[in-house]
């Protein structure tokens, strides 16, 4: 054999063992490392607690009333009698027109009937042209009151559009009464020449789903977090609930209405706000982990630890709630039930070095010159 070609078939030799050698070192530094699964059996006790059913929705605290007032006729303000921020009773006098052309109309109406009675009554024509007469002095008197705006509530005044001087047109009031059950109007706030808003009295409106409108009823207790006074729940109630829903992106909800017992200072109509309402609970009751409870066409049963195997046991619920379900029966207290496996992938490394992409020698250390770390935990 030539000298080259035992040179080559050394070489050849060389790398082959190279190789393995590259190869077994790297299986040394990071052949161990793997991620290994551990599943953990977790347990609890069925034991006495309370237990509460509640219901979640997002809504804004709102007014339990609100009125746009308008002038009844078209005019010249002569007279603007409250400012922004004055507190105000319903029928008190909020601004004027200029009520000289309605006046006018009124002596008008009034000599026309005044005349129409001298004529007498005794006929049918004579009759019907009294009361005609009447009919118009009766418009000309509204006309008139008219020219007066007062208010359409008690409240506080939170807008005004009009000024001494500007001609108005004759509008209608607009209002929204929260606090009651009955039918309410859409409130156009900004139409009115004075907005009028009941700010002692203020109420939640919240959105529930058609799958928990069922729940709600009037009276049940309830909690609500105002975004801005996070740590400040106020107590609350449900007053109303919506009978008809409303519909958006194809998503059902109802609208539902609490009073709050105890407003806290500085809370303002528009403030967005979450709710629970607790729609049932129970005392003092055997209770086990939500999680544990296994509901399959309308009957519940959960595993229980006994003698270290799982048994499967059919039980009767009652309130269940986010947390915890109650046990009627089919249980007693201190049963040892089974949760939901958890599983956790842990990184493990014999050698305690740091994982690296790179085999040994060729830069797969930190940057700061060396393996660090197990890498464990990951």
């Amino acid at each position: 054999m030539s000298r080259r070609r035992r040179s080559l078939l050394i070489n050849g030799l060389l790398v082959v063992v190279l190789l393995g050698a590259g190869v077994a070192g790297y299986l040394v530094f990071f052949g161990s490392t793997g991620s290994a699964q551990t599943t953990t059996a977790r347990t609890a006790a069925a034991a006495n607690r309370d237990v509460s059913e509640v219901v979640t929705a997002s809504g804004t605290v709102q007014s339990s009333f609100s009125a746009a007032a308008s002038f009844g006729t078209s005019g010249t303000v002569t007279e603007v009698d409250v400012k922004v921020g004055d507190t105000v009773t319903k029928g008190q006098q909020l601004a004027k027109l200029d009520p000289t052309q309605a006046q006018l109309q009124v002596d008008i109406a009034q000599g026309n009937v005044d005349a129409a009675l001298a004529k007498g009554t005794g006929t049918t024509a004579l009759l019907t042209a009294y009361r005609q007469a009447q009919l118009a002095l009766k418009q000309a008197q509204d006309a008139l009151a008219a020219t007066t705006l007062t208010a359409p509530g008690d409240g506080t005044i939170t807008s005004i559009t009009g000024a001494v001087g500007q001609k108005v047109g004759s509008g209608s009031t607009s209002t929204n009464n929260s606090s009651t059950s009955s039918t309410t109007t859409s409130t156009t706030t900004t139409s009115g020449f004075v907005v009028v808003t009941d700010l002692k009295n203020l109420v939640v409106h919240a959105n529930v789903s058609e799958s928990d409108v069922s729940k709600l009823k009037g009276d049940q207790a309830a909690t609500v977090t105002v975004n801005a006074m996070a740590t400040q729940p106020i107590q609350a109630k449900v007053t109303q609930v919506d009978l008809t829903p409303t519909t958006s992106n194809n998503v059902v909800q109802y609208g539902v209405t609490l009073t709050l017992t105890e407003p806290p200072a500085g809370l303002r109509p528009g403030q967005s706000a979450s709710v629970e309402v607790t729609v049932n609970s129970a005392t003092n009751v055997l209770a086990v982990p939500a999680a544990a409870v296994q509901t399959v066409s309308g009957q519940s049963s959960v595993q229980v630890m006994e003698n270290g195997a799982e048994t499967r046991k059919t039980v009767e619920i009652g309130v269940r709630g986010d947390q915890y379900v109650e046990i009627k029966s089919g249980l007693t207290a201190g049963e040892e039930v089974v949760l939901p496996q958890v599983t956790t992938s842990t990184n493990q490394n014999r050698t305690g070095q740091q994982q690296g992409g790179n085999f040994p020698g060729t830069g797969g250390g930190n940057r700061n010159g060396g393996f660090g770390g197990t890498g464990t935990g990951r």
